[in-house]
């Protein structure tokens, strides 16, 4: 059976996350339904990151199995064609090896979030970004994340409903920038726990509302503890943006 990737944008709002649920609608469980629609059989969609509720996504990358060989523009089109009106695009598929996982294979994931930093309401990012209405400081919010980059035990921005075997994580970077009323905060590592960006956002917020200072945030992530952890920031500002594979 012929197995292809895809490049996935979606909006997360009205999604229970990536991951089919009993409790709501998923993003796989659209696509899947897509993909089934148009080529006859049932299918299992395999995604490189199981986003939360609300989460969005940039470029989700998943897998699937065909019943037959189809051009990779047709797949990818057809797909589309039965997704809509849902909130959810193949951007682009490609035939690869059956040896290719969309979560396995992966070797770095790149997550970003999105505050606006202003008073007046949100008309164009509500639902897709956090409005924090106090001013930040994003160079101190910058500062004060290096103390997380690297190899920790990240049990303080955990998800008391992780499932990861362990809260061992190398963040390779966090980097804080604003540009005009936004600020962005970019992640990479090559996984991340449950909730993790959430937690250390809403933590960062604290640092730059000057609530809390750097030393703060470090003692934080060395208590190792949940009950440390600042405000877990809201799914709205969330995007998996890439994720990387070996050449």
């Amino acid at each position: 059976m012929p197995r292809y990737r895809l490049l996935i944008e979606y909006d997360g709002a009205p999604y229970v996350g990536w991951q089919r649920q009993t409790n709501g609608r998923a993003v796989q469980q659209a696509i899947e339904e897509a993909v089934a629609a148009f080529c006859g059989e049932p299918a299992s969609v395999n995604g490189a990151g199981r986003t939360d509720t609300g989460v969005h996504a940039l470029g989700q990358v998943a897998h699937i199995h065909l019943v037959r060989e189809w051009p990779a523009d047709t797949v990818r089109d057809a797909i589309n064609a039965h997704l809509r009106p849902e909130p959810v695009a193949i951007l682009r598929a490609e035939q690869v090896h059956n040896d290719f996982d969309a979560r396995f294979s992966a070797v770095k994931r790149y997550y970003r979030y999105v505050i606006v930093n202003r008073r007046a309401p949100l008309a164009l990012d509500a639902g897709r970004a956090w409005q924090v209405m106090k001013p930040l400081d994003a160079a101190a919010m910058h500062e004060a994340g290096q103390a997380l980059v690297g190899h920790h035990d990240f049990t303080t921005f955990r998800s008391t409903e992780c499932q990861s075997a362990s809260p061992v994580k190398t963040l390779d970077r966090l980097a804080v920038a604003r540009d005009g009323e936004r600020i962005v905060v970019d992640c990479s590592a090559r996984s991340f726990l449950h909730n993790q960006v959430r937690s250390m956002v809403g933590s960062l917020k604290l640092v730059g509302e000057g609530k809390w200072a750097a030393a703060d945030l470090k003692a934080a992530l060395e208590a190792r503890d949940r009950t440390a952890c600042g405000p877990v920031a809201p799914p709205d500002g969330l995007y998996l943006v890439k994720v990387d594979y070996p050449d």
